[in-house]
């Protein structure tokens, strides 16, 4: 009993931390993996639509996407990802290693009681969306992945591609000792929000996170020096899904080339969306654009 109402006691106080957002057509649930509460924000009813963002950012980067899908017949998930907003801040770089990241992307699925989803990833939420159908292949129906290659392409780069291999020093500036120690909540609002309605959501989201456990996704999973392994082995299983692939060419962190060739790593249809306006985050910068290419291929394929 004692247990029990500790975790009311618990649920209660983080509904009573939650944003203003929960009147409206959102609702928030948590799902656990491993003791660690993931927070996610659900819209609409249909199959489900897992969506991942990444960093700096938190779910709310998906509200334009959201309404489109739960418009048109889908259930959308969309996750603070593990140390993000209300999700759990676990300590240590290991708690950040992708099969933890994997495992709150299946716990997701899990609780919303459905044994596959298609699975959207921005950024390390790409990163992690592409090791979810590589290592749990059951977990995803279909693919829809923002700006990161393919692991076997982003290896490719960081290898060959000095223009990539500049482009990802800030990764390596990130693994060091204290880097967090140069982030604020109002320095990576600015970076990340696009939308001025948004602003305090953003801002009240990140004064919630932890920087350090933001550093641990790249000390735990990032390359450590140039043309160093990334990602799973470098025999990848072939991806058996269909995959939506959108990047805006003016991205400055990751390389367009870097798409190259991913067609030879999946046995399904593969469509590659290149936007010569957008930046990294593509989906802000190109929003209409995005959001019914992404409505249009999801409905092609129920």
């Amino acid at each position: 009993m004692r247990l029990i109402h500790l975790a009311a006691v618990a649920a209660a106080a983080a509904l009573a931390t939650a944003p203003a957002h929960a009147a409206g057509p959102y609702q928030d649930k948590y799902a656990e993996n491993g003791g660690v509460k993931i927070h996610y924000v659900v819209e609409g009813k249909g199959p489900l639509v897992v969506m991942i963002h990444g960093f700096p950012d938190y779910w709310a980067t998906w509200k334009p996407l959201m309404a489109t899908l739960s418009k048109d017949g889908y259930r959308v998930a969309a996750l603070d990802t593990r140390g993000y907003n209300l999700s759990d801040k676990p300590k240590g770089v290991a708690a950040y290693a992708m099969p933890n990241l994997v495992g709150d992307v299946a716990a997701v699925i899990k609780a919303e009681g459905v044994k596959d989803a298609t699975v959207v990833g921005h950024d390390w939420g790409a990163a992690i969306a592409w090791n979810v159908v590589l290592t749990r292949p059951e977990l995803v129906n279909k693919l829809i992945i923002f700006s990161v290659p393919h692991p076997a392409g982003l290896a490719r780069e960081l290898a060959t591609n000095k223009d990539q291999q500049a482009n990802s020093q800030y990764a390596r500036n990130f693994q060091k000792e204290g880097s967090e120690n140069q982030l604020t909540a109002e320095r990576l609002a600015g970076m990340a929000n696009k939308d001025p309605k948004e602003a305090a959501g953003y801002l009240e989201a990140f004064k919630r996170s932890d920087f350090a456990a933001m550093m641990n996704y790249y000390r735990a999973n990032y390359p450590r020096g140039v043309g160093d392994q990334v990602g799973p082995p470098q025999t990848f299983p072939k991806i058996k899904v269909p995959v939506l692939v959108i990047h805006g060419m003016k991205d400055t962190a990751l390389n367009a080339a870097g798409h190259a060739g991913t067609w030879n790593y999946v046995d399904a249809d593969t469509t590659i969306v290149m936007v010569p306006t957008a930046g990294h985050w593509v989906q802000h910068d190109a929003e209409k654009l995005v959001d019914r290419t992404i409505k249009d291929w999801l409905d092609a394929r129920r």
